[in-house]
């Protein structure tokens, strides 16, 4: 599972992670996987690329838009389901920068008082959601030690935000987060966090309704290059160096993100060298991506009560869960 490794400089870690996993073979080539969520965001330019792209006018017309439509059109239902009346924290998983929470805060605040809890593994992203949500006003910004945290520490998360007045926690995962990961590798640490009877978990992700090729073209963007590119740049590669490359793989099923070595190099730290030939491949993302049968499925191993809110081209879904 996904760990912090919080006093290694930046570069340390990416080159600790290409030589500990080494590489496979893919027929002839040579695959060096590191496609792991800790390495995306260690700087914040990293960090700050990745709200690049929720910025860019494609990715709002095929998700951020969609999803806030089916927010407005359905939290109202959905908070009515959650509240139990009594005080309720807001647990913000993946936060980003906070500002998919918002719609649920305006909802809620209506109603009861709230604790607001931004999580995620990005320091950059916690400050922009704190910052972003105490703006608003409406209700407690926590700021502790485990803001800045993975799914292994949310059931510490939800257990000490947890008090006699503040005894329910609602999960917020929003944004399509889960798909960066194998579901059940996820959802396994997420459910923990969930107290049965009492806590809900809200997830907006996107599901497959178009061919691999469309999607698989349509992931092969600009704005993604410029984020997924820093993680190489940050071990001493150049954009001239790296040509990124988009394909679905039957594990999963997902699409990955990776880029072939255009020239031989080698990269060094310390006594240990690594030497990249022309042709090798550096996988440094995933995204997988799920019928609504498939990931319903899923949920119902953990969840007894799974409610779906669809967009109406299907590719959108809110996905209400309690166990």
């Amino acid at each position: 599972m996904r760990k912090m490794l919080i006093f290694m400089q930046v570069n340390d870690l990416i080159f600790k992670e290409l030589i500990k996993r080494g590489y496979s073979l893919r027929g002839n080539t040579r695959v060096w996987d590191i496609s792991d969520s800790k390495l995306w965001y260690l700087t914040p330019p990293q960090a700050q690329a990745y709200l690049n792209i929720e910025d860019s006018t494609k990715y709002q017309g095929d998700i951020s838009d969609k999803e806030m439509s089916l927010l407005d059109g359905h939290i109202q239902e959905i908070v009515g389901k959650v509240l139990h009346g009594s005080c309720i924290n807001i647990i913000d998983i993946g936060c980003g920068d906070g500002r998919k929470a918002i719609p649920v805060i305006d909802e809620v605040c209506k109603k009861t008082r709230l604790k607001y809890c931004p999580v995620d593994i990005s320091s950059f992203m916690v400050k922009q959601a704190i910052n972003r949500i105490s703006k608003l006003g409406k209700g407690e910004v926590v700021q502790f030690k485990w803001n800045i945290s993975d799914f292994e520490n949310l059931e510490n998360v939800s257990a000490l935000l947890r008090d006699p007045e503040f005894r329910q926690n609602f999960l917020l995962f929003l944004g399509g987060t889960v798909t960066n990961f194998e579901v059940h590798e996820v959802m396994y640490e997420v459910a923990e966090a969930v107290d049965q009877g009492l806590d809900y978990l809200l997830i907006g992700l996107g599901l497959r309704t178009e061919s691999v090729n469309e999607l698989t073209k349509k992931l092969r963007s600009e704005e993604f290059d410029k984020f997924f590119g820093l993680v190489l740049l940050e071990i001493g590669f150049s954009r001239e160096e790296i040509e990124l490359g988009t394909r679905y793989s039957q594990e999963g099923p997902r699409i990955e993100w990776y880029y072939t070595i255009r020239k031989n190099k080698t990269i060094s730290l310390g006594e240990k060298s690594i030497r990249f030939n022309e042709g090798d491949q550096i996988l440094v993302g995933t995204t997988y991506r799920y019928s609504k049968e498939e990931f319903e499925e899923a949920m119902r191993l953990y969840f007894f009560e799974v409610t779906f809110y669809m967009s109406d081209d299907g590719s959108r879904a809110l996905v209400l869960c309690k166990k």
